[in-house]
């Protein structure tokens, strides 16, 4: 494959300020891999970052938002190009193959990465918000040195291994749940990333999986998902019938998807003493509740959840197993020029679920 001197990339100035831009590929150096970007997904981190809201990633140093002249793009699979020295041995990749790459490039010195937590990294390199890690909303990116990288069978289509990263951020969540067998598990939002938790949550075979959302269509995917139960919340008092259904106890485990307050105010009332609540969402403005709940009523476990550590494997087996209606999930698929268009689409979120930028295709 001949590979341009230069490529189409969307740049990051500032909130509200991205532009698409002419950049000279780049070229891996010793360590590196340098792949095409086949795909690249547009999640609620990017809305939130493009819209300037406040992002705090360890370093009170960075902006609130993602540095200037940057890339963005942290959900991606790409075809390798062209290797760094020693780059092929390391990760086990040849030219032609198909390969994503965890979104934070640990730095392996810090206090985090040494005692193994490297998804905490203090630095906090993640692709397409800092200029160390350049993000995939362009024709060509590099994985760095540093960086964790899978290779993904050839039976699985490269536009479904742009939900590699999602879903396995939804795995972890659901791992944070610590979910037993006898578990009544709730799961509120269905949105791209609370379907995942519900396709990950099904293979923990908890006693009843329940999934919230208000859009009867994402509940019915949640259904395919393997939820035992969906409820909307415009029209069934939840918690009552989580109490219902649980002998009046409450559920077992809650796991937060929706980024709304009112999901975290519900999850509290409807879980049961000493249950467990997961925290993934994003959210755009603050969030209050009754800490009351927490400690003197309930005893409650709080666990957030953050990246996808060592979860990568697991979402690359459920997609080639094909355990989640990944073609229903991808609802969008645009050139690269759209990306603002994206950008909408999911800030809007009523009509999409997961909306894709794919550079190779011409608008």
């Amino acid at each position: 494959m001949t590979i341009p001197e230069t490529m189409r990339a969307v740049i990051c100035y500032g909130p509200g300020d991205y532009r698409m831009e002419t950049r000279p590929v780049p070229r891996p150096k010793p360590g590196e891999v340098l792949v095409k970007v086949l795909a690249t997904g547009v999640c609620a981190g990017d809305v939130k970052c493009f819209a300037g809201a406040p992002m705090f990633w360890g370093d009170e140093s960075r902006p609130a938002y993602c540095e200037s002249d940057v890339i963005p793009g942290h959900e991606f699979v790409g075809e390798v190009v062209e290797l760094g020295e020693g780059a092929g041995e390391k990760y086990e990749l040849s030219v032609g193959d198909h390969a994503v790459s965890e979104q934070i490039v640990p730095c392996g010195k810090c206090r985090f990465c040494q005692s193994g937590d490297y998804w905490m990294c203090q630095p906090h390199d993640i692709y397409g918000f800092h200029r160390e890690t350049q993000g995939a909303w362009a024709e060509y990116m590099v994985y760095p040195a540093k960086a964790l990288n899978y290779k993904l069978p050839e039976t699985l289509s490269p536009r479904h291994g742009v939900f590699v990263e999602p879903l396995a951020c939804s795995i972890h969540a659901v791992n944070r749940g610590n979910i037993g067998l006898n578990d009544v598990v709730v799961i509120s939002g269905c949105g791209a990333l609370g379907l995942g938790m519900v396709a990950a949550a099904r293979l923990k075979n908890p006693a009843k999986l329940v999934a919230l959302d208000l859009n009867p269509h994402r509940l019915e995917l949640a259904k395919k998902c393997g939820a035992d139960i969906v409820l909307n919340p415009a029209e069934t008092d939840v918690v009552g019938a989580i109490r219902d259904m649980t002998e009046g106890y409450g559920c077992d485990v809650y796991i937060e998807a929706t980024g709304a307050g009112k999901s975290v105010e519900q999850g509290l009332l409807a879980i049961r003493k000493l249950g467990t609540f997961v925290e993934f969402s994003v959210f755009r403005d603050l969030v209050t509740v009754d800490w009351t709940i927490i400690g003197d009523s309930k005893e409650l476990d709080i666990h957030g959840a953050h990246l996808s550590p060592r979860t990568y494997p697991t979402a690359i087996r459920m997609l080639e197993q094909g355990l989640l209606p990944i073609d229903e999930i991808l609802t969008h698929f645009l050139p690269l020029e759209d990306f603002r268009k994206g950008i909408d689409i999911a800030a809007d979120g009523s009509q999409s679920l997961k909306v894709v930028l794919e550079p190779g295709r011409m608008a």
